[in-house]
């Protein structure tokens, strides 16, 4: 029943959602799990140790996050064939700045140019035109563009490997270029045609729908997102994945060479994740559409401390793949989940704004943890450890995440009509 749902949904809808599909796949380009794998080979370039790359890997991040809710809000005002071109004509630029980069100062611009227009723009595009234009849908709708990210993290780590070793690192990415600017930006725009139709039927709805159609959802601007104390207990969950996984993904070559794995064998097995990614996601939109991403929310961080301490006693390289599969789960559910719920608590029509105000906190929470995962293990901390510590910090933040949903949306919505933005 699940498949045929999906089969008649993505019927309906090919061309959006094959547009949402491309632009998460292209995002892997400035994503970490990517930018990881070039890691040994420019600290080695450069003379880094693992600090010194994750400090320069931060400050570029962190000046991602800091541009990213003037860029972000701009999918709100401009039309998405533009924007579009925008986001995956930086990546690019960005791709082939970090294959140039000669000096610390030019690779610390390129990191940021990745993380700006991979991570940021090119996923912010994807995730809020799936959840503004799919309305009841966005749960389905999120998950299978999920799968576009799902499809980089299981293919290009294996890809990027194996064009290093033949082309050097360089190369790689100057070749990462040339396909997004000749290949992916022709295929999103392509698939964008009619999109001023659709934009304008999304108008005429959003006027439609009155408050008593839509009592629970009022739609709210940024300014009224931040004086609502629900979202602020709501960040430690949100920003848990960001946090922990990219300092995962950032370090795995160190935890394969700790635990004696090849380097080939990790990157090999995030097929795994992707897998995982894709089943829980395609799993939770329905039940998101069904159920309200409120319910479907709250345990979504226990697969992920269940991965964490599976680190300890991983020793056989065979512990690897349900630690892969368990951080599967809680990506997958993150990124169909979140979405769905910013547009469930604060409306659609300043999704772009919000979402990105969102963004960029994710973006500045994924900076933390390379650096601070690599601070401690410089300070002769093993990765197992430093898995157990941010277990504890999932468990808190999941407390504060039941705390959060419990707060009802009359609140928000008495205080949107005493403040209208």
């Amino acid at each position: 029943m699940l498949l045929v749902d999906y089969l008649a949904f993505a019927g309906r809808h090919r061309r959006l959602l094959a547009f949402g599909f491309l632009l998460t796949f292209a995002s892997s380009a400035g994503q970490t799990f990517f930018i990881g794998i070039f890691g040994p080979d420019i600290r080695e370039a450069f003379g880094l140790g693992h600090t010194g790359w994750g400090t320069l890997y931060l400050v570029g991040t962190l000046a991602s996050a800091l541009v990213l809710p003037w860029t972000g809000q701009l999918i709100d005002r401009l039309d998405l064939r533009w924007y579009v071109a925008f986001a995956l004509t930086g990546l690019a630029a960005a791709c082939l700045a970090i294959s140039l980069a000669q000096s610390i100062i030019m690779l610390t611009v390129a990191i940021f140019l990745l993380r700006q227009m991979g991570q940021g723009v090119t996923s912010h595009a994807a995730a809020t035109s799936m959840a503004r234009y799919h309305g009841p849908d966005r749960g389905k709708a999120l998950a299978i563009a999920s799968i576009g990210m799902a499809l980089g993290e299981a293919m290009l780590p294996v890809l990027a490997i194996l064009s290093i070793a033949a082309l050097g690192w360089r190369s790689t990415y100057a070749f990462a270029s040339v396909i997004i600017l000749l290949v992916l930006l022709p295929m999103a725009l392509w698939l964008l045609r009619g999109h001023v139709g659709r934009h304008r039927r999304h108008l005429a709805a959003e006027r439609r729908a009155t408050k008593a159609d839509r009592p629970a959802i009022p739609d709210c601007n940024r300014r009224q997102m931040l004086a609502e104390p629900r979202f602020y207990l709501l960040l430690p969950a949100f920003t848990a994945p960001s946090i922990i996984m990219t300092a995962l993904f950032f370090h795995h070559l160190t935890l394969a060479e700790g635990k004696g794995w090849s380097a080939a064998w990790i990157t090999g097995q995030y097929w795994v994740f992707a897998l995982f990614a894709v089943v829980s996601s395609l799993a939770a939109g329905p039940m998101i559409d069904r159920l309200s991403a409120k319910r479907v929310m709250p345990l979504f961080l226990l697969p992920l401390v269940l991965a964490l301490i599976l680190l300890t006693p991983a020793e056989a390289p065979a512990w690897l793949l349900p630690y892969l599969a368990l951080l599967g789960l809680t990506s997958g559910i993150a990124f169909t989940g979140f979405t769905a719920l910013w547009a469930e608590l604060y409306g659609t029509a300043h999704l772009g704004a919000i979402r990105s105000l969102a963004g960029a906190i994710s973006v500045f929470a994924s900076a933390l943890g390379p650096v601070l995962a690599g601070v401690l293990l410089d300070a002769g901390m093993a990765m197992e450890t430093i898995g157990l510590g941010f277990a504890g910090y999932c468990l808190i933040a999941t407390l504060s995440l039941l705390q959060a949903l419990r707060l009802p949306n009359a609140r928000l919505a008495d205080r949107v009509s005493k403040h209208p933005g």
